[in-house]
C-alpha cells in the first residue's frame, strides 16, 4: 500500500471531479506553481494511479494493470536514467560556481574532492543569498556556503527510481547525487545525479513506448 502525501491525495480528488485537466489548472486549484507539482504528478503516474496525454492533460488511470505498472517502476533503477554529475571543488569561487550553474543549466552543483568523493552541495539559492549585498562574495570559496556531506541527501545507483522520486518529494529537493559507498567508511564517491527532469523524461519515454 502506497502512502501518498496530502497534496497527492488532493490531486487525485481533483481528477475525480475534473478530468482531464492540465498541470497548470491543477496548480491553480491548489494555489501552487506548476513546478511544485512536478514530483507529485511523477509519483502518481509512476504508480499507475493517473495517466497523462500530450495536449489532453491528466486523468485517473483506467488501466486494470495498475499493479503491473507500479511493479515496472519498482524495478527501474536509478542507474538506468541517471545523468552526469556537475561538480566543482571546495576551492571554487562563488563567481565561478555561478558561471557553472548557467553554463550547465542546473540548479545545484555537487562539491567533490580530488578523488571525486562527495563533500557537499551548493544550490542556486545558496549562491544568491551570499552574493546579495556582499561585493566580496564573488571571490569566496564555495566551501563557506555549501551544505556539507553529512546533511546531503543521496541515492545509490542500485536503488529504484521510485525511491528517488519519493525522496525528492519528501525532502523537497530537485535532484540527488548518485553515489557509491566506499568500503566501510562514511565516504561516498559521486558517480552521477538524478533529477526531476530525468524522471519526467523517463515517464514520457515509457508512455511513448506503450502507445506506439
Amino acid at each position: 500500500m502506497i502512502d501518498f502525501t496530502k497534496r497527492q491525495k488532493e490531486i487525485k480528488n481533483i481528477l475525480t471531479k475534473h478530468e482531464p485537466i492540465t498541470a497548470e489548472q491543477i496548480a491553480e486549484m491548489l494555489g501552487v506553481s506548476k513546478g511544485t507539482l512536478r514530483s507529485d504528478l511523477a509519483v502518481l503516474v509512476m504508480t499507475g494511479h493517473i495517466e497523462a496525454k500530450p495536449k489532453v492533460g491528466y486523468f485517473l488511470s483506467k488501466d486494470i494493470n495498475q499493479t503491473n505498472q507500479h511493479d515496472i517502476w519498482k524495478q527501474t533503477l536509478v542507474k538506468d536514467i541517471q545523468g552526469v554529475a556537475v561538480t566543482v571543488k571546495r576551492t571554487t569561487t562563488v563567481n565561478d560556481a555561478v558561471i557553472s550553474l548557467f553554463l550547465e543549466d542546473v540548479g545545484t552543483l555537487i562539491v567533490v574532492d580530488d578523488n571525486n568523493q562527495l563533500e557537499g552541495i551548493v544550490s542556486r539559492k545558496d549562491l544568491l543569498k551570499v552574493t546579495l549585498g556582499n561585493p566580496q562574495a564573488a571571490s569566496m570559496p564555495v566551501q563557506l556556503v555549501m551544505t556539507r556531506q553529512p546533511k546531503v541527501y543521496t541515492i545509490e545507483a542500485e536503488q529504484t527510481v521510485f525511491e528517488a522520486a519519493k525522496m525528492m518529494v519528501y525532502y523537497e529537493v530537485d535532484s540527488l547525487p548518485v553515489v557509491k559507498h566506499i568500503d566501510d567508511s562514511r565516504s561516498f564517491k559521486v558517480i552521477g545525479r538524478i533529477t526531476k527532469t530525468n524522471i519526467v523524461k523517463a515517464l514520457i519515454d515509457m508512455g511513448s513506448t506503450s502507445t506506439a
